[in-house]
């Protein structure tokens, strides 16, 4: 089979499209014939080097770690899904950029016919994220929250969202439920004043000072979850596990039924195939 491949840490130009073994169904297992993968940020900074210390690989390596597609192959002992079931799934770390992928059938839920299929392959991290973070009634505040299916998932979820964007984005950010506030000098103020009671959890979506800035608006270090900053989390303590803690075949069936009801909307900017992958995957 086909899988996006890379030697050494680096920029965009050290991806490659290579062969590799088409992968077997282990016990437990289901082997996945891909339609769509997803492609983010965070795949970046491990392909860079910038994560080493936290997610060190093994040469060569792959990139990615959810997609969607089509059961192929059933290992001993799986039962839960038939050969020829349509499905999202999670959890082929570094390899879902490929043509095959093979994993625990507990890390694959049914697509919704309603859900494209390149809408099903990056849904679990892009919103499995915003399940690790809260509970109803928290009051939340998410950074880079233009557009965010972050946002969206939490307010479902019953959480008082407040979205920093820019100005132009204040309109999306009220439609889907939340509170916009102005990013850029003296927004702390301005979240202060916004949540004049506190604030229970912070998301960091963007990069840096937003982890300081959280403990400085006196929130937990323990409710504050970045995805965009390692650096800050190693030094204040803050949780960088993104959507691992909330990895789980309801938690993502229940994203994919949201997604399928037009409850969220999970944009998809662009799509490619595998060859020129490195156009697709963001600098």
């Amino acid at each position: 089979m086909k899988a996006v491949q890379f030697d050494q840490y680096g920029d965009l130009d050290v991806l490659y499209l290579g062969e590799l073994p088409a992968p077997s169904a282990g016990a437990g297992q289901v082997a996945v014939d891909v339609r769509a993968a997803g492609i983010n940020r965070g795949g970046s900074s491990i392909r860079s080097g910038a994560l080493k210390a936290r997610f060190p690989l093994t040469f060569p390596s792959g990139q990615g770690w959810d997609a969607a597609g089509v059961v192929s192959a059933l290992g001993p002992g799986v039962d839960s899904v038939a050969v020829g079931d349509q499905v999202a799934c999670w959890g082929p770390q570094h390899a879902s950029q490929a043509e095959q992928v093979a994993l625990s059938a507990g890390q694959v839920v049914r697509r919704p016919p309603a859900v494209p299929w390149e809408v099903a392959g990056p849904l679990y991290l892009v919103g499995t994220t915003a399940y690790a973070a809260v509970q109803a009634g928290d009051t939340v505040a998410v950074s880079a929250a233009a557009g965010s299916v972050v946002v969206q998932v939490l307010r479902r979820l019953g959480a008082h969202v407040i979205g920093i964007a820019s100005e132009a984005n204040h309109a999306w950010l009220r439609s889907v439920g939340a509170t916009p506030v102005l990013h850029g000098k003296g927004l702390e103020g301005r979240l202060r004043e916004t949540a004049p009671q506190g604030m229970d959890a912070f998301i960091n979506c963007f990069g840096d000072g937003y982890c300081q800035l959280a403990v400085d608006l006196g929130i937990s270090p323990q409710r504050i979850n970045t995805v965009a900053d390692f650096a800050a989390a190693q030094k204040l303590g803050v949780k960088a596990e993104a959507s691992a803690q909330a990895s789980s075949s309801p938690t993502v069936s229940e994203i994919a039924e949201m997604v399928a009801s037009g409850e969220v909307v999970i944009p998809v900017p662009a799509s490619s195939p595998l060859a020129p992958v490195c156009e697709a995957y963001p600098e």
